[in-house]
């Protein structure tokens, strides 16, 4: 990469985070426990919106894991997730009634988050729907992953989004709050994935997975991108340019390795496709709140009209960790 365009992405992160610093104004504290964040703690960033009949196995899980705080921002959610966040005595809760789309899809809030509360500490970025899987997840807590990545002086690690859904159609399974989504959404496509690098940003852009083959199997290249980057050892300089799909300085986005062997990497656990899902889909669509004037929402909504059903003969059931790292969807790298 040239001077020039190294000039413009530096250009491009100082532009971010000044975004960030001015769209602080739109967070409102409801709860700030940011006092009791030690040096040592993981933390977990979310932004959200309606949430709360997820919230109970969301924190429960990644307590489970070893995040010590939840630092998270509430959209205007009319169903309680703020209440019940505001109980949690591991939670920072920020809320806003400001417009998701002009914050960048909520980037800007997450961004000064980041900015003013993480700096120093490795940080998990995810949606509530999401869930990260590791190499020995089973067996050893996430700070067991982050020490050997500071000993190894890496400060990102990658985690493709892997797509979650029942077997049949998905307002078949009642989704109760507190249940493991896995329960309900335990089967995934194995392949039917494309990557390609990003030339200007080092990264690569997977797509594929059930919703590229259901939602947009005449146009694939319009299907959501599922290459991410959540887990970091945050600096303040530091700014997420896409969702979690990039970030700046550019060389954290290099995440792989282009000499023949495997970087360690993770798995986000996509539950997205649950019985509350059509209900969310057709809010969102009528906010028009998302990228490229919600075009995925509207693809969800023709999609599931006649069947909503991603399972196919294809499709294998989750089972754990181990079994993803076989189909090549993850690799423990030389962490042993």
């Amino acid at each position: 990469m040239g001077a020039l365009s190294t000039y413009r992405l530096r250009l491009q992160r100082k532009r971010w985070r000044i975004r960030a610093f001015r769209k602080r104004r739109n967070l409102t504290p409801v709860s700030d426990r940011t006092e009791k964040i030690v040096s040592s703690d993981l933390i977990v960033v979310s932004t959200m919106r309606n949430e709360r009949v997820r919230l109970p196995f969301f924190l429960q899980y990644y307590r489970e894991m070893g995040i010590k705080h939840f630092l998270i921002i509430d959209n205007n959610s009319t169903d309680g997730t703020a209440e019940y966040l505001t109980a949690q005595p591991d939670v920072s809760l920020w809320s806003t009634n400001a417009s998701y789309k002009r914050a960048r899809f909520g980037m800007d809030w997450v961004n000064w988050i980041l900015m003013r509360y993480c700096h120093g500490h490795w940080t998990l970025t995810v949606d509530p729907d999401e869930f990260f899987v590791y190499p020995f997840c089973d067996t050893r807590p996430l700070n067991a992953l982050t020490d050997w990545l500071d000993a190894s002086s890496i400060r990102t690690f990658s985690a493709m989004l892997l797509d979650m859904y029942p077997k049949g159609r998905i307002d078949e399974f009642t989704y109760e709050s507190g249940q493991n989504p896995l329960d309900v959404a335990c089967w995934f496509d194995a392949g039917n994935y494309t990557i390609q690098k990003n030339q200007r940003f080092g990264n690569l852009w997977i797509q594929g997975g059930p919703r590229a083959r259901t939602f947009f199997k005449d146009d694939p290249q319009r299907a959501p991108a599922l290459n991410k980057i959540p887990l970091v050892k945050w600096d303040r300089r530091y700014a997420y340019v896409s969702s979690t799909h990039h970030l700046l300085p550019r060389g954290l986005n290099l995440v792989y390795d282009e000499w023949g062997g495997e970087k360690a990497s993770g798995l986000l656990l996509h539950t997205k496709f649950l019985s509350t899902f059509p209900e969310k889909a057709e809010e969102e669509l009528k906010r028009r709140q998302h990228y490229a004037g919600s075009k995925e929402y509207k693809a969800y909504a023709n999609g599931f009209a006649d069947n909503p059903d991603l399972w196919c003969t294809w499709s294998e059931r989750y089972m754990n960790w181990r079994q993803l790292e076989i189909l090549g969807l993850m690799s423990k790298g030389n962490w042993a």
